[in-house]
């Protein structure tokens, strides 16, 4: 199975910049179509960006798109998502996730592998 480790998460104002990195071990990334999810204090865990197996497809949920971008460097085993534009309501804790298979998918149930997540704050 693959492990998943998150890095980049920190605290930043309005309208910064920061960037996710999600390695994996254990198995090639190639195997894995790949997420990122959030989620905030007392709210559910929230679908973000996904990126197929191949890097060629990827999905955003509307709040972040023109903002947010999910690639992968199969090569080097990584996912990341480069956040732009970042707004209060972004804050969460950011997880990536990984699931066998081609495609990706927006509900977390279908990703089998998770990472312990990284915190970002945005103030305003």
């Amino acid at each position: 199975q693959v492990q998943l480790v998150e890095s980049g998460g920190g605290l930043v104002q309005a309208g910064d910049s920061l960037r996710l990195s999600c390695a994996a071990s254990g198995r090639p990334l190639s195997d894995y179509a790949m997420a990122w999810f959030r989620q905030a204090p007392g709210k559910e865990r929230e679908f973000v960006a996904a990126i197929n197996r191949s890097g060629g497809s990827s999905y955003y949920v509307d709040s972040v798109k023109g903002r947010f971008t999910i690639s992968r460097d199969n090569a080097k085993n990584t996912v990341s998502l480069q956040m732009n534009s970042l707004k209060p309501e972004d804050t969460a804790v950011y997880y990536c996730a990984a699931k066998r298979g081609i495609n990706w998918r927006i509900t977390a149930y279908e990703y089998e592998y998770w990472g312990q997540g990284t915190q970002v704050t945005v103030s305003s």
